[in-house]
């Protein structure tokens, strides 16, 4: 089946286009830093949707990849999202993009990249047609992609079985979790369009909210506090982490726990979870050891292509935890879908009438509005005298 794109905003493309140069390997810490008007500069083989979206939210003036955009292992979603945000891409651009200077002044014509009006690279122009023909190329190797992903999940099934199937290792927690529902947020997938239609749910029900690393922000954006924080800590502001809310840190399965530090210098005491696979597992396992009645996911991975797109290998332990947690499990998309706030026929007619009685009672307060309601009365009494006189009353 072929792909189709939606008409990006605007007919922008990587024709002279100029911005100053904003450069790192990781993109998810370059977008922290990443102006409006600025040029991204990665180094991000098959970029993923949710680094797509970071860097469409900070508006770049373009997005240069020394390495290729879709490699043709699988059909990596984060071009598409470029592309349809009208953000010009130019891909395949080589090592010396990775040595300019920061700030460096930059303009982009085509696949020319120049630096100070000289030539420093030269890449591939990406726009709609060669994302959907390389989206396309790529769907081919989805069969090499899929028996390494199923050898991965047989090989965590393998360390983790006591894990998954009897919740040996998961930490005790002081979070009342027992008998109630959990809201786990990961900053994925439209995770603030389900957060905000999820509002009401917020409200009604009170779930124990989990923020998965910056999930916690994102809570926090939406006026609500964050119970739990469950991840290694990489993408998780200071501001969260010191709300007031338990600290669950991700380890390595040998103790290792790189985001400890950070969280015990801001003079929290977390709890170390050690586990292989991704945070989002962890909090999930943890809301079903500990008695959720209900999980509810938000911006969590749940497709095919979403698993692959997180990563091969990585992916294969929350396919694996999500068929654990199967019968409490609840997508946000199909809570949006379920669960709205409405307002029935008898409530809209009490409403109006309601209006229409503030606006009777203002008006006849005024002199003007009793001017108005003395000529409406003498207006009827000759409606009704003359009715009268019709039926010979």
């Amino acid at each position: 089946m072929r792909l189709t794109l939606r008409r990006p905003p605007s007919d922008q493309d990587a024709s002279d286009v100029q911005g100053p140069a904003r450069i790192d390997r990781r993109t998810k810490a370059l977008t922290k830093r990443l102006d409006p008007g600025d040029v991204a500069v990665i180094d991000h083989e098959d970029i993923d949707r949710v680094a797509a979206d970071a860097l469409v939210a900070a508006r770049p003036a373009a997005v240069l990849n020394a390495a290729k955009s879709i490699s043709g292992r699988y059909p990596n979603l984060g071009p598409q999202a470029l592309v349809e945000a009208g953000i010009p891409l130019v891909d395949d651009l080589g090592p010396a993009v990775m040595a300019l200077r920061e700030g460096t002044q930059l303009r982009v014509d085509g696949g020319r990249v120049y630096a100070d009006g000289e030539l420093v690279a030269t890449g591939r122009d990406q726009d709609e047609a060669s994302v959907l023909e390389a989206m396309d190329a790529a769907r081919e190797g989805l069969s090499a992609e899929l028996e390494a992903f199923a050898a991965n999940t047989m090989e965590y099934l393998t360390r983790e079985k006591d894990l998954l199937l009897n919740g040996v290792g998961v930490p005790d927690i002081s979070t009342p979790i027992d008998g109630r529902h959990v809201l786990i947020v990961v900053r994925g997938y439209h995770y603030r369009e389900d957060l905000q239609i999820l509002r009401p749910y917020i409200t009604d029900y009170k779930p124990v909210l989990v923020g998965v690393d910056g999930g916690a922000d994102a809570i926090l954006d939406e006026g609500f506090k964050p119970d739990l924080i469950v991840g290694d800590m990489d993408s998780v502001s200071d501001r969260a982490l010191a709300c007031g809310a338990e600290i669950v840190v991700h380890a390595y399965r040998d103790g290792r726990a790189p985001g400890l530090e950070r969280v015990q210098a801001l003079g929290v005491d977390p709890v170390v979870f050690p586990a292989t696979g991704t945070s989002e597992d962890i909090a999930m396992l943890i809301a079903d050891d500990k008695g959720a009645e209900v999980i509810v996911a938000v911006g969590t991975h749940a497709t095919l292509v979403e698993f692959l797109d997180k990563g091969r290998a990585g992916m294969a332990s929350t396919f694996l935890t999500r068929l654990r947690v199967g019968s409490k499990l609840v997508d946000a998309k199909g809570v949006s879908r379920l669960y709205r706030s409405t307002i029935s026929n008898v409530q809209l007619m009490l409403l109006s009438l309601a209006g229409l009685l503030a606006v009777v009672a203002a008006l006849a307060a005024t002199a003007a509005g009793q001017t108005l309601f003395g000529l409406l009365g003498a207006r009827f009494d000759d409606v009704w005298s003359w009715v009268r006189s019709l039926f010979g009353g």
